[in-house]
This record gives C-alpha cells, structure tokens and sequence, in this order.
C-alpha cells in the first residue's frame, strides 16, 4: 500500500511564496509520473504540474513561470514551489502518483489560500 502526504498549505497574501511537499511511502514499484493537481468547489479537480520519471515537467498555463516541480528521489518526496501566488491559485492542492503499473495514488490535499 502507498501513501501520500501532502504539507505546507497555509494561508499566504498575494504575491507571496509557498512550498509544498508530498512524501511517499510504502511498496512502490517504478513510477511513472508525479504531479500536483487542484481542485476549487463546483469544479473538476485539474493538473497543475506533473513530472515525468525522466523529470521532465509540464505545467498548466496559468502556473507557468511562478510554480516550479522537483523531485528528491532519496527522500521520496516532491515539491512544488509556488511563487507570486494570487488569490485565484486557492484551492485544496492534491499530490498524485501514477506507477508504471498503472496503479495510481492520490494524498488526502491540502488547502492553499491566497488573500489579503
């Protein structure tokens, strides 16, 4: 069984930084890819920033050039670096992992706010 944990949600001003982090455990077989995804209330949960396991990363539009992906393997853990955060960033930001297996995992979220 995998687990993911989320951290380091808060509540941040605009144009304020944070960084998250998901730590893996468990039996895991080779991964596939890792990302944050988000999801507001009403609306479809969606991919902010995926990693691949050639650490190549993707980011949705609206993050472009302010969230950064990284991975440190010997911790199990990836990040997302978030920076000149606005107030429509907040969201419960969730971690995923996708297993060459096909299996996938999600952690239980955290809650990013973004307001003065």
């Amino acid at each position: 069984q995998v687990q993911l944990v989320e951290s380091g949600g808060g509540l941040v001003q605009p144009g304020g930084s944070l960084r998250l982090s998901c730590v893996a455990s468990g039996s895991i077989d080779s991964v596939f890819t890792t990302g944050w995804y988000r999801q507001t209330p009403g609306k479809q949960r969606e991919l902010v920033a995926g990693l691949t396991s050639a650490s190549r990363p993707n980011y949705a539009d609206s993050v472009k050039g302010r969230f950064t992906i990284y991975r440190d393997n010997a911790k199990n853990t990836v990040y997302l670096q978030m920076n000149s955060l606005k107030p429509e960033d907040t969201a419960v930001y969730y971690c995923h992992l996708l297993t060459s297996s096909a299996f996938d995992y999600w952690g239980q979220g955290t809650q990013v706010t973004v307001s003065s």
